[in-house]
């Protein structure tokens, strides 16, 4: 049907795509609806906000599974918030198809509480962007993950802004890097320069962009393990998922995977939309909060419980549920302000020494006491171990997801027992062994090799799932040239050959070596 405007011109009636999952995700009376959520919130009415929201992951499930849990990340998002535009990412559920499909055929998606618009515009600047996205209408017509979103923002924000629906599907990690690096610029708000793919040969820009955007991300976690298995699974995946490291996630999926554990289909149904996300904040700049845990075997158990009837939901294969939410904490990762002071050292040494005499003495490693900001700030560290001058064990950890004073008590139990060159480290043995601990500035991506001062930085090197690293006190040891430095890496560490660096992530950090 078209319509006639007033000055004659025949414009097109906005199409609307139906609620395709009301009365089966969710109730399809509106009344019902809006109180069903409004109760949900309610259960999180004390729960924090944050200005500075960036992206929240939540769950698909109905809501009798996991509303509860959906409803804490959607209450981290501040009601007189407002964003320009909301990017939903989610898993293709009944379409395979290799890339990323965005709407742009529906100008709004229609749920018992009203229509939301889509933003048809930015959804073709995506789509002539870079070729791995798309649109392919079967991936969204019976699409359940991302219309489950919509009613509890309608609920909990004053006005809906305008929504991107994009759905997932492809098992290539260079064509998830391109759909990262084309929606970076939306969520990193860099109004100062233009957002451009990374890979692909049909490259164009995006437009500068202005104003918040909000990503919600949608996935439920282990499908169908037993209840205790379920909370093992998911505890690893959503620490992984903390660590904001993609790499570790992946690593941790695939473990998984190999645990043999029952009935385990899957760790994170959302996997792929998750990876992107962590592709997007992988250069620092934000926080990963975790926020709520259920599995349905919870709820199962509970509502039983109610009507006084035996328990079984625990027994049951159940489904896992994860909240969180992604907060830009705005810290640079250049380094050139990250500091310690003496007395900073001096407990990080006590920490080290403290967490292998625990562990010799097979104590469970104390808890530090009075620890400063910076100690519990999020960054990596190294600790080595010498005895008589020649090395004993020497391990690391980016540790971008966990306090510094955890990773040094870490990193110092794995260097005295698990660094694989050097066999464990004796008790009787303690006594002549120094501790040089290697704090790691957060780390700032490179272009060029111009950016590498030798000596002064440490050298990170990514390429697929392949890395490796040489910290700054490494050159102080040979005597190579920059590009020596850097080909060493590829090809002794991350193992990907001389000039494997060249097309490969390039990262540099400095070390406060003490």
């Amino acid at each position: 049907m078209m319509m006639n405007t007033c000055n004659g011109n025949v414009a097109k009636e906005p199409t609307v795509r139906p609620a395709t999952q009301a009365d089966r995700f969710y109730t399809g009376d509106a009344r019902e609806l809006s109180e069903e959520v409004d109760s949900l919130l309610a259960l999180h009415a004390g729960d924090k906000q944050y200005a500075d929201l960036a992206a929240v992951i939540v769950p698909h499930a109905s809501y009798y599974f996991s509303g509860n849990v959906a409803a804490a990340a959607f209450m981290s998002i501040p009601k007189d918030v407002t964003y320009k535009r909301i990017f939903l990412l989610g898993p293709s559920h009944h379409e395979w198809f290799d890339g990323a499909s965005v709407n742009t055929e529906f100008d709004y998606y229609s749920t018992p509480l009203g229509n939301v618009k889509v933003d048809i515009e930015t959804a073709q600047k995506l789509i002539e962007a870079d070729s791995v996205f798309s649109y392919h209408p079967k991936a969204h017509d019976r699409e359940h993950c991302l219309e489950v979103q919509l009613p509890f923002l309608q609920r909990q924000l004053k006005e809906v802004p305008p929504i991107v629906p994009i759905i997932i599907s492809t098992n290539d990690f260079r064509k998830l890097k391109r759909i990262a690096e084309t929606l970076k610029p939306y969520l990193t708000e860099d109004r100062s320069t233009e957002g451009r793919l990374a890979l692909g040969d049909d490259r164009r820009r995006l437009p500068e962009q202005e104003g918040k955007n909000l990503f919600v991300i949608s996935s439920d976690f282990s499908h169908y393990p037993k209840y205790e298995d379920a909370y093992e699974v998911d505890s690893r995946t959503g620490k992984a998922i903390e660590s904001g490291n993609v790499e570790r996630f992946i690593d941790v999926l695939e473990e998984n995977a190999r645990s043999g554990v029952r009935n385990l289909a899957t760790s994170a149904c959302g996997e792929l939309a998750i990876a992107t996300l962590l592709l997007m904040i992988q250069d620092g700049g934000y926080e990963v909060k975790h926020l709520l845990y259920q599995n349905s075997g919870d709820i199962d158990n509970h509502e039983r419980q109610q009507v006084g009837e035996h328990s079984s939901g625990m027994n049951s294969r159940v489904v896992g549920y994860h909240a969180f939410a992604i907060i830009r904490n705005g810290l640079s990762r250049t380094g050139s302000d990250f500091m310690l002071s003496d007395d900073e050292k001096r407990i990080l040494k006590e920490i080290a020494l403290t967490s292998i005499q625990d562990s010799l003495d097979g104590k469970r490693i104390a808890e530090p006491t009075s620890l400063t900001a910076t100690l519990k700030q999020k960054c990596g560290a190294f600790v080595s171990l010498h005895k008589q001058g020649q090395l004993r064990g020497c391990i690391g950890h980016f540790g971008e997801g966990t306090p510094l004073h955890e990773i040094v008590a870490e990193m110092a139990r794995a260097a005295a027992f698990e660094d694989p060159r050097f066999s464990p480290v004796r008790k009787e043995e303690l006594e002549d062994i120094d501790i040089e601990i290697s704090v790691l500035t957060p780390m700032r991506r490179i272009k060029s090799l111009d950016e590498f001062e030798l000596h002064r930085h440490g050298i990170y090197i990514r390429k697929g799932y392949r890395s490796g690293t040489f910290l700054p006190q490494v050159a102080d040891e040979v005597n190579w040239t920059k590009e020596e430095f850097v080909s060493h890496c590829a090809q002794d560490k991350a193992g990907i050959g001389w000039n494997g660096w060249k097309d490969a992530e390039l990262y540099i950090y400095e070390a406060i070596v003490f």
